[in-house]
């Protein structure tokens, strides 16, 4: 009996190999062809060495192996996925009669012969499930051991030509579309299902590794409870549970059965990175666009300072802060070109706050940027600079910027920045030439209240000089206060 099954595994791993290339397996969703190709082989291997074993054994103690069997497995080599599929219950099925069958050895040396074949089946039952994609690798602490008949309703499908002296179960399957899961009504077909018996009077019966009995149902309520890992089905002609070992298990109210479903609630990601097509959760990844002046500034902080031997440091400004707080002390680390493309964050700095008023253009300065020190492109501040409106300015800045000039057109929209941003101006072209180091050589302060040159006839400040730390340059003269 054992060796027929060897027999059956060797041949269905051997038809399978020969029917599907490299491309079936990818097309079933595997990463690579090699992963499960190499697994099939060695599983074909071992299951051919088992049955050369096994009829070496039978041999010896004066028996005859049973040959001439033939194995059909046409019905489930139509693809990749329901052969893989298949494999689970083959091998699973294989652990069931190894295990169960250790009750009818007596010999300690064909114990220890089972016994070792029994351990390498359920390394193949380990690496089919892995295979799968969806189950877990381990699904649960102890394996479900089959009667010698149990075995045969699973395996005599696919087997003719032979005659094995052991009576099999009725084969039952299960009749349901797509997959089983917890929550799923079953429905079965097998050929004592045909009204003899009530459908009223029968029940199924579902055992899982590790329990002492069967979960006992109404055939017509016949619902997948929450498991995880394979499961034995049968039918029974009363609601008694069957017990889970099988010295005990009583027989004779079996109207089908077993079969073996696969309930697959815990996928794990060894298996999702072999079987990528069956990744039930997918995995992604975030890409963020940032604009050239972004990158300019990140490159450029990435490279140190020009000139000065001192390293900068520079952040690209965030996508989310479209804008930001004005309020004094609250210090804004962005640098680079702010989010609508008006104006070029250079730094921020130390300076006390100040307020410069030109009502014909717009413009407002508060917190007037002081001078920095000009060694260096990266600069401290905890003050804030405020820029509302979007006067045209062409004054030249005292210093150059490090990254490329960038052509700006003027702003209408109110812009905010805070935590002392250090805005140094335009040129004549109308390219923002923002200082590295927001310093100025030549520039005079414009502090409230105070004008480097002659008031305007209304009062105003008609200075056109930037300010201390060459922050703002006014432009326009202004007609009112």
């Amino acid at each position: 009996f054992a060796d027929v099954l060897e027999q059956l595994e060797n041949s269905f791993y051997s038809q399978a190999i020969s029917k599907f290339q490299d491309s079936d397996f990818t097309t079933a969703g595997f990463s690579s062809s090699q992963i499960p190709i190499e697994q099939f082989k060695n599983i074909q291997s071992d299951e051919a060495s088992h049955s050369q074993t096994l009829q070496a054994a039978i041999k010896s103690l004066g028996e005859t192996p049973i040959t001439g069997c033939n194995f059909d497995f046409s019905s489930v080599l139509n693809d990749v996925s329901t052969m893989a599929a298949t494999a689970r219950v083959v091998e699973n099925v294989g652990v069931s009669a190894y295990l169960g069958g250790a009750t009818l050895l007596t010999d300690p040396v064909l114990l220890d012969a089972a016994g070792s074949i029994l351990t390498t089946e359920a390394r193949h039952q380990t690496i089919l499930n892995v295979l799968s994609g969806t189950g877990t690798a381990i699904p649960a602490g102890f394996d479900i051991p089959f009667t010698p008949s149990e075995v045969l309703a699973v395996a005599s499908p696919f087997m003719s030509g032979c005659n094995v002296p052991i009576p099999a179960n009725t084969p039952l399957s299960i009749t349901n579309a797509g997959t089983v899961a917890p929550g799923t009504l079953l429905t079965f077909k097998a050929s004592t299902l045909n009204g003899t018996i009530p459908d009223s009077s029968m029940f199924c019966q579902m055992l899982v590794g590790g329990a002492s009995m069967s979960i006992s149902l109404p055939f017509s309520q016949c619902v997948v409870p929450d498991i995880n890992g394979p499961v034995a089905l049968f039918i029974t002609s009363d609601g008694q549970p069957l017990l889970n070992n099988v010295r005990d298990r009583a027989q004779n109210n079996i109207v089908a059965g077993p079969t073996v479903a696969f309930i697959d609630t815990k996928p794990e990601v060894l298996g999702q990175l072999i079987r990528t097509g069956s990744n039930s959760t997918s995995q992604s990844t975030s890409t963020l666009t940032i604009s050239p002046s972004q990158a300019a500034s990140i490159v450029s902080s990435a490279g140190g300072a020009s000139g000065t031997g001192s390293t900068a440091t520079a952040t690209a400004p965030s996508p989310s802060s479209s804008s930001t707080s004005s309020s004094p002390g609250n210090p804004n680390f962005a640098t680079g070109l702010f989010a609508n493309g008006s104006i070029i964050v250079n730094g921020w700095s130390n300076s006390p706050s100040s307020s410069n008023s030109n009502s014909s253009n717009g413009t407002t300065v508060s917190s007037a940027a002081a001078s920095a020190p000009s060694s260096s492109s990266s600069i401290s501040a905890q003050s804030s600079v405020t820029v509302s409106g979007g006067a045209s300015q062409t004054a030249s800045a005292a210093a150059v910027s490090s990254s490329p000039p960038t052509l700006l057109s003027p702003s209408s929209s109110n812009t905010t920045f805070a935590g002392g941003i250090i805005v140094n101006g335009l040129n004549s072209a109308g390219e923002n030439v923002a200082s590295a180091t927001g310093a100025s050589t030549t520039s005079s302060a414009v502090a409230a209240g105070t004008t480097t040159s002659p008031l305007t006839a209304a009062g105003g400040n008609n200075s056109t000089s930037p300010t201390v730390g060459g922050g703002i340059v006014v432009n326009s003269s202004s007609v009112s206060s």
